[in-house]
């Protein structure tokens, strides 16, 4: 029981984090917009992958899922 209660709470953190980045994603102009994201227009077509964007929150959630294991 004791390992269900520290899942619950890496996912509840992970959705604070994830939320607070939604919130804030228009008062920070550097996120998803990030040297290594993929952005080609067109005329009538326009191409958008955020590879360093998708990176950095792995690196971000898989450091919160380590600490959270640790304890």
């Amino acid at each position: 029981m004791n390992d269900i209660g520290k899942i619950l709470i890496g996912i509840g953190i992970a959705l604070i984090v994830l939320g607070a980045l939604f919130s804030l994603g228009g008062k920070l102009p550097w996120f998803g917009r990030l040297p290594g994201d993929i952005d080609i227009k067109r005329e009538h077509f326009r191409f958008y992958f955020p590879v360093a964007t998708c990176l950095f929150i792995s690196v971000v959630l898989t450091l919160l899922f380590w600490l959270l294991r640790k304890r």
